[in-house]
């Protein structure tokens, strides 16, 4: 009888704790906050969860990276989940800088987007994910303009007049 008294006090004390534990890759988010980013009319809803006011988000499509500015951040978790077609990276490797400096991070990816968990300390002002992609990859406009310059040889060839001579 005192081994079975003993063999659930040791397991009640041993294995219990370990489903108590939490690790920041496993944190959900608790109602989140959403903010809006429009890009090139494309809107796209990004829950986040930070003891922080966000101020701004901003793709920079030549550093492909995601800039966010933060105000009145204390000790805290921050936890932001982005969709794929708004910054991905090959083999999931991104750099986060904290106020310039690289932190440490942890992500959990799925079909649609990726859940980034990182530490951000008090009096952090910026914050800034660098991916290999970002949503406005090949602007329209020279998309646009390719387009007008290939419009442009064809009907120079087609006149068949010599534009240029000798």
């Amino acid at each position: 009888m005192k081994f079975y008294r003993f063999l659930i006090i040791f397991l009640s004390v041993s294995i219990i704790p370990a489903f108590g534990e939490s690790h920041p890759q496993y944190l959900a988010m608790v109602d989140p906050s959403e903010y809006v980013l429009e890009i090139d009319g494309q809107m796209f809803l990004i829950p986040y969860q930070v003891h922080a006011k966000v101020i701004a988000l901003a793709i920079d499509p030549e550093l492909t990276s995601l800039l966010i500015g933060l105000e009145d951040t204390s000790d805290s978790i921050f936890i932001i989940d982005l969709k794929h077609e708004l910054i991905s990276a090959h083999n999931n490797e991104f750099a986060i800088l904290v106020n310039g400096l690289e932190v440490d991070y942890d992500i959990v990816s799925d079909s649609d987007s990726s859940t980034f968990t990182f530490f951000v300390p008090s009096f952090t002002e910026e914050i800034e994910i660098i991916g290999t992609h970002v949503i406005p990859e090949f602007p329209f406009g020279a998309i646009m303009g390719l387009a007008v310059l290939i419009s442009a040889v064809m009907l120079v060839l087609r006149t068949k007049t010599p534009v240029f001579r000798l």
